[in-house]
């Protein structure tokens, strides 16, 4: 029984709920950037290569299985052995903008935390025996 009671205590504490809402939230954000590049930026960058999408340049390593493929994925079909460079470029593409949508989050939050670092705390109440203290020295200020 101490066993679920421990698991229960591990799985709702604070640290773990957020990295779970932390992966899922990353999860949707990779989607959001692997469509943008694929659908947006591709695109563009393929009009340097007229008729044939980016992402399927490729060079065929060893022509053993049968000559030219019009696509990567008909040559990985065949199972050609292909360096798929169009592909690895593109997932650099992905990991640039994500790399740097991570980075200005995080100079985001250390902007937040400076200034709540910055900000001076304000000046506890005085206490009632320094205030008395406070009365008796402005008392002697004025009769001298």
């Amino acid at each position: 029984m101490s066993f679920l009671k421990e698991f229960k205590e591990f799985a709702t504490k604070g640290n773990v709920m957020d990295l779970a809402v932390g992966v899922i939230i990353g999860g949707a954000f990779g989607k959001i950037v692997t469509s943008l590049v694929e659908n947006i930026l591709m695109p563009v960058v393929g009009l340097v290569t007229p008729g044939q999408s980016f992402v399927d340049k490729f060079f065929l390593l060893n022509d053993s299985k049968g000559g030219h493929f019009d696509t990567l994925a008909k040559a990985k079909e065949a199972g050609a052995p292909v360096f798929a460079y169009g592909a690895f470029f593109q997932s650099v593409i992905d990991f640039v903008i994500i790399a740097f949508c991570i980075f200005l989050l995080v100079k985001f939050m250390n902007s937040l935390t400076r200034k709540k670092e910055a900000a001076p705390a304000a000046a506890p109440e005085p206490t009632t025996q320094e205030k008395l203290l406070m009365e008796i020295r402005d008392e002697l200020k004025k009769r001298a």
